[in-house]
């Protein structure tokens, strides 16, 4: 029993190093690349709002102009 309580502690003691070792590895991002990057995402995202934006009230005008129906 007292063996197996070791091979966890040492398991979790090899994780740990397993992850400083791999943290080592990573190619962090620039600043500039960052604000790149975030830009980017910002526009798509807000692109892709007034896309669905305009969709929605498209579909929604059509609904109304076919069934005839007003939303109060």
């Amino acid at each position: 029993m007292a063996n197996k309580k070791e091979e966890k502690k040492s398991g979790i003691r090899e994780y740990f190093r397993g992850v400083r070792t791999e943290m080592k590895k990573v190619v962090w991002p620039t600043r500039k690349e960052v604000v790149s990057y975030t830009a980017v995402v910002i526009a798509v995202c807000c692109a892709f709002a007034l896309m669905f934006w305009l969709i929605d009230t498209g579909v929604l005008a059509a609904l109304r102009a076919i069934l005839g129906i007003t939303m109060n």
